[in-house]
């Protein structure tokens, strides 16, 4: 199996990076977007600039907002928001995507109203088609440089996992598979929230060590919360948990870790939001894996107190205090 004609779904930084790089291995790539000015600017300029500003685009990377451009994929990326996968998934199906494609989701959350994970949600539009996910610690603005990374594929099939390493691999980026496609995508979702704690404590300057205490008891937390909701324990040790872990919540790149760090110094979530410019995930996904922690009835401190500074108008100092005040208990507990 051989992919000759990508499409990205979603030009903002993660859409661009994926695109940037599969455009040095197939001849076109098409990126779908929404904004005629950034497609514009990507077709004639070569350029996002409000996403990747410094960085050149492939010359065979394609912007259109023309969705029937996915009636001849062999390989659709989705990288939207996680509130927009269902509604863009259902305007996409509708048009006729090829049985024969393979889907492969590449935004990191939980649907609120379900706790659906997102190749869930595009399995309820795309019911025959093969459904892969991407996950692992790779800033956008990281790859799109062609700095060295590597990734975890999520694929059942392991013939078509073989063809996405294949298309997702070279001299600088490296590619694993792992059946584990819950494991691999609750990973990428959860450690959202622990990026927010973390840049919350380095606000707050509690310093180096209570830090990674938060860290270290965030993967414990994390991959307890997974295997209750379907994922395998190992995975969360690999890239798309511990690895992804680590990238966001230390990562001047993160956006999620910047929320954390804003709120430590002082500014309101508004505030936050409106600086930043752009969807940190780690925002409304902790309130749907706040919820589907709650479906399952998983004890998870760390989550609490970040759902908390978030929705509960809790100051973020009174929040960790209770976190490190909370009666001691056996670590492998």
């Amino acid at each position: 199996m051989k992919f000759r004609t990508p499409v990205v779904i979603g030009a903002g930084s993660w859409g661009t990076a994926l695109a940037i790089f599969l455009a040095r291995k197939c001849p076109q790539v098409h990126l779908l977007g929404r904004d005629l000015q950034t497609i514009e600017e990507i077709n004639k300029q070569h350029r996002n600039q409000r996403y990747l500003p410094s960085i050149t685009l492939p010359e065979n990377l394609i912007a259109t907002k023309e969705q029937e451009i996915v009636k001849n994929a062999d390989l659709l990326l989705f990288v939207v928001p996680t509130s927009a996968t269902r509604a863009t998934c259902t305007k996409l199906a509708e048009l006729g995507v090829p049985e024969s494609a393979v889907l492969l989701s590449c935004s990191k959350g939980i649907e609120l109203e379900s706790s659906k994970r997102m190749s869930q949600v595009i399995a309820d539009s795309f019911p025959r088609n093969p459904i892969t996910v991407l996950s692992g610690p790779n800033h956008a603005e990281e790859i799109a440089q062609g700095l060295p990374a590597a990734v975890t594929i999520g694929c059942r099939d392991l013939k078509v996992g073989e063809a996405l390493q294949e298309i997702f691999s070279n001299d600088r980026f490296r590619s694993y598979t792992n059946q584990d496609i819950a494991g691999v995508e609750l990973g990428g979702a959860i450690k959202n929230v622990y990026a927010i704690a973390a840049g919350v404590a380095m606000g707050l300057r509690l310093g180096d060590n209570a830090i990674s205490a938060l860290v270290t008891r965030a993967l414990a937390e994390m991959t307890r919360l997974g295997t209750d909701l379907g994922g395998r324990s190992e995975t969360f040790a690999g890239l798309s948990g511990l690895g992804d872990l680590i990238a966001t919540c230390f990562s001047e790149h993160s956006r999620n870790h910047k929320v954390g760090l804003a709120l430590g110094q002082g500014k309101t979530l508004q505030q936050v939001v409106d600086d930043l410019g752009m969807v940190a995930e780690g925002v409304p996904n902790t309130r749907s894996i706040y919820e589907a922690a709650r479906r399952v009835n998983a004890r998870t401190p760390i989550l609490d107190v970040v759902y908390a500074v978030l929705y509960q108008n809790i100051p973020p100092a009174a929040a960790l205090d209770r976190l490190f005040r909370r009666t001691p208990r056996k670590e492998g507990e």
